[in-house]
Protein backbone atom coordinates (compact mmCIF):
# COMPACT_ATOMS: atom_id res chain seq x y z
CA UNK A 1 0.00 0.00 0.00
CA UNK A 2 1.42 3.14 -0.92
CA UNK A 3 1.65 6.54 1.57
CA UNK A 4 -1.59 8.10 0.46
CA UNK A 5 -3.76 4.96 0.37
CA UNK A 6 -2.18 4.23 3.97
CA UNK A 7 -3.41 7.81 4.80
CA UNK A 8 -6.65 7.34 3.43
CA UNK A 9 -7.19 4.41 5.15
CA UNK A 10 -5.75 6.16 8.69
CA UNK A 11 -8.46 8.45 8.19
CA UNK A 12 -11.31 6.61 7.28
CA UNK A 13 -10.55 4.24 10.37
CA UNK A 14 -10.39 7.81 12.92
CA UNK A 15 -13.90 8.98 10.97
CA UNK A 16 -15.05 4.87 12.16
CA UNK A 17 -14.99 5.73 15.22
CA UNK A 18 -17.60 8.48 15.09
CA UNK A 19 -20.67 7.55 16.88
CA UNK A 20 -23.18 9.62 14.56
CA UNK A 21 -24.42 7.85 12.02
CA UNK A 22 -25.53 9.09 8.21
CA UNK A 23 -28.82 7.80 7.16
CA UNK A 24 -26.58 5.12 5.40
CA UNK A 25 -26.19 3.40 8.89
CA UNK A 26 -22.50 4.58 8.29
CA UNK A 27 -20.26 6.82 11.08
CA UNK A 28 -21.11 10.32 10.13
CA UNK A 29 -17.85 11.82 9.65
CA UNK A 30 -16.85 8.97 7.17
CA UNK A 31 -19.73 10.26 4.84
CA UNK A 32 -18.88 14.17 5.25
CA UNK A 33 -15.33 13.29 4.28
CA UNK A 34 -16.58 11.30 1.31
CA UNK A 35 -18.57 14.14 0.53
CA UNK A 36 -16.32 17.35 1.31
CA UNK A 37 -13.47 14.87 -1.37
CA UNK A 38 -15.75 14.44 -4.31
CA UNK A 39 -16.80 17.99 -4.31
CA UNK A 40 -12.78 19.08 -4.32
CA UNK A 41 -12.28 16.24 -7.20
CA UNK A 42 -15.24 18.01 -8.81
CA UNK A 43 -14.09 21.35 -8.47
CA UNK A 44 -10.53 20.85 -8.92
CA UNK A 45 -10.24 18.03 -11.29
CA UNK A 46 -6.54 17.34 -11.41
CA UNK A 47 -6.70 17.55 -7.36
CA UNK A 48 -3.32 15.79 -5.94
CA UNK A 49 -3.48 13.00 -3.32
CA UNK A 50 -2.45 15.63 -0.84
CA UNK A 51 -5.52 17.71 -1.45
CA UNK A 52 -7.84 14.63 -2.01
CA UNK A 53 -6.50 13.49 1.57
CA UNK A 54 -7.06 17.28 3.47
CA UNK A 55 -10.83 17.46 1.78
CA UNK A 56 -11.56 14.04 3.50
CA UNK A 57 -9.85 15.54 6.90
CA UNK A 58 -12.26 18.30 6.75
CA UNK A 59 -14.10 17.30 9.69
CA UNK A 60 -11.75 14.84 11.43
CA UNK A 61 -12.50 13.59 15.03
CA UNK A 62 -14.64 16.82 15.14
CA UNK A 63 -17.03 14.77 17.46
CA UNK A 64 -14.42 14.50 19.88
CA UNK A 65 -14.92 18.55 20.52
CA UNK A 66 -18.57 19.19 20.81
CA UNK A 67 -19.58 22.67 20.96
CA UNK A 68 -21.28 22.33 24.49
CA UNK A 69 -17.39 22.14 25.81
CA UNK A 70 -17.49 25.99 24.46
CA UNK A 71 -18.87 28.85 25.90
CA UNK A 72 -22.21 30.12 24.29
CA UNK A 73 -22.69 32.90 22.11
CA UNK A 74 -21.25 34.31 18.98
CA UNK A 75 -17.69 34.55 20.36
CA UNK A 76 -17.87 31.04 22.13
CA UNK A 77 -18.52 29.73 18.68
CA UNK A 78 -15.85 31.00 16.85
CA UNK A 79 -13.47 29.74 19.71
CA UNK A 80 -14.59 26.45 19.53
CA UNK A 81 -14.44 26.22 15.46
CA UNK A 82 -10.61 28.01 16.20
CA UNK A 83 -9.94 25.39 17.79
CA UNK A 84 -11.89 22.35 15.48
CA UNK A 85 -9.19 23.71 12.46
CA UNK A 86 -6.15 23.04 14.73
CA UNK A 87 -6.57 20.29 16.17
CA UNK A 88 -8.22 18.90 13.16
CA UNK A 89 -4.93 19.91 11.08
CA UNK A 90 -2.92 19.00 13.56
CA UNK A 91 -4.35 15.65 13.72
CA UNK A 92 -4.39 14.97 9.82
CA UNK A 93 -0.63 16.13 9.54
CA UNK A 94 0.23 13.38 11.93
CA UNK A 95 -1.58 10.63 10.21
CA UNK A 96 -0.01 11.33 6.90
CA UNK A 97 3.05 11.46 8.65
CA UNK A 98 2.40 8.17 9.93
CA UNK A 99 1.45 7.01 6.51
CA UNK A 100 4.53 7.69 5.64
CA UNK A 101 3.39 11.15 2.96
CA UNK A 102 6.34 13.66 3.03
CA UNK A 103 6.36 16.59 5.27
CA UNK A 104 5.91 19.06 2.73
CA UNK A 105 3.00 17.65 2.27
CA UNK A 106 1.48 16.56 5.65
CA UNK A 107 2.34 20.51 6.24
CA UNK A 108 0.37 21.78 2.98
CA UNK A 109 -2.88 19.20 4.46
CA UNK A 110 -2.59 21.22 7.98
CA UNK A 111 -2.33 24.29 6.42
CA UNK A 112 -5.79 23.52 4.33
CA UNK A 113 -7.43 21.97 6.93
CA UNK A 114 -6.96 24.82 9.53
CA UNK A 115 -8.27 27.16 6.88
CA UNK A 116 -5.18 29.41 6.32
CA UNK A 117 -4.97 31.42 3.42
CA UNK A 118 -8.89 31.45 2.85
CA UNK A 119 -9.21 33.39 -0.58
CA UNK A 120 -5.19 33.42 -1.15
CA UNK A 121 -4.36 29.69 -0.73
CA UNK A 122 -5.86 27.47 -3.50
CA UNK A 123 -5.73 24.34 -1.41
CA UNK A 124 -7.69 25.90 1.20
CA UNK A 125 -9.90 27.57 -0.77
CA UNK A 126 -11.08 24.19 -2.50
CA UNK A 127 -11.86 22.87 0.62
CA UNK A 128 -13.83 25.63 2.13
CA UNK A 129 -15.64 25.52 -1.53
CA UNK A 130 -16.50 22.15 -0.83
CA UNK A 131 -17.46 22.60 2.66
CA UNK A 132 -19.66 24.97 1.61
CA UNK A 133 -21.36 23.02 -1.23
CA UNK A 134 -21.71 19.83 1.23
CA UNK A 135 -23.80 22.05 3.26
CA UNK A 136 -26.10 23.67 0.58
CA UNK A 137 -26.29 19.86 -0.90
CA UNK A 138 -26.70 17.95 1.80
CA UNK A 139 -27.23 19.66 5.33
CA UNK A 140 -28.98 22.92 4.93
CA UNK A 141 -32.25 21.41 5.22
CA UNK A 142 -31.31 19.36 8.71
CA UNK A 143 -29.75 23.02 9.62
CA UNK A 144 -32.55 24.52 9.09
CA UNK A 145 -35.03 22.02 10.57
CA UNK A 146 -32.65 22.14 14.02
CA UNK A 147 -32.50 25.84 14.21
CA UNK A 148 -36.48 26.21 13.12
CA UNK A 149 -36.50 29.45 15.70
CA UNK A 150 -33.88 31.04 13.82
CA UNK A 151 -35.76 34.10 12.24
CA UNK A 152 -35.61 34.19 7.99
CA UNK A 153 -33.42 37.39 8.25
CA UNK A 154 -30.86 34.55 10.18
CA UNK A 155 -30.85 31.94 7.80
CA UNK A 156 -30.45 34.49 5.08
CA UNK A 157 -27.52 36.39 7.01
CA UNK A 158 -25.75 32.69 7.68
CA UNK A 159 -26.38 31.90 3.33
CA UNK A 160 -24.58 35.13 2.35
CA UNK A 161 -22.05 35.13 4.92
CA UNK A 162 -21.65 30.86 3.19
CA UNK A 163 -21.57 32.61 0.02
CA UNK A 164 -18.95 34.98 0.21
CA UNK A 165 -16.62 32.39 1.80
CA UNK A 166 -16.84 30.85 -1.92
CA UNK A 167 -15.24 31.23 -4.72
CA UNK A 168 -16.63 31.79 -8.27
CA UNK A 169 -16.65 28.57 -9.30
CA UNK A 170 -18.12 27.50 -6.33
CA UNK A 171 -21.27 29.64 -6.99
CA UNK A 172 -21.38 28.51 -10.05
CA UNK A 173 -21.43 24.79 -8.91
CA UNK A 174 -24.14 26.06 -5.87
CA UNK A 175 -26.38 27.65 -8.34
CA UNK A 176 -26.37 24.13 -10.51
CA UNK A 177 -27.81 22.58 -7.46
CA UNK A 178 -31.57 21.12 -6.99
CA UNK A 179 -32.26 22.59 -4.06
CA UNK A 180 -36.01 21.86 -2.31
CA UNK A 181 -37.76 24.79 -3.39
CA UNK A 182 -38.09 26.92 0.10
CA UNK A 183 -34.20 26.49 1.01
CA UNK A 184 -33.68 27.54 -3.36
CA UNK A 185 -36.24 30.52 -2.15
CA UNK A 186 -34.21 31.63 0.63
CA UNK A 187 -30.68 31.18 -1.19
CA UNK A 188 -32.17 33.90 -4.42
CA UNK A 189 -33.24 35.76 -1.53
CA UNK A 190 -29.65 36.00 0.29
CA UNK A 191 -27.89 36.08 -3.20
CA UNK A 192 -30.11 39.18 -3.91
CA UNK A 193 -28.46 41.16 -1.39
CA UNK A 194 -24.96 39.50 -1.50
CA UNK A 195 -22.14 41.51 -2.50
Amino acid sequence: MDAYAHARSLIDAAHAADPARAADGRPAELVYGERVEAWVVRLVPAASPALRLAARSQHLERWLTPRITFPEGKAGYLTWRRSLYTKQAERARRLLLEAGVPATEAADVATWVSKTGLKTNAGTQALEDAACLVFLENEIGAFAAQHADYPREKFIEILRKTWKKMSPAAHDAALSLDLPPAIAALVREALSGAA
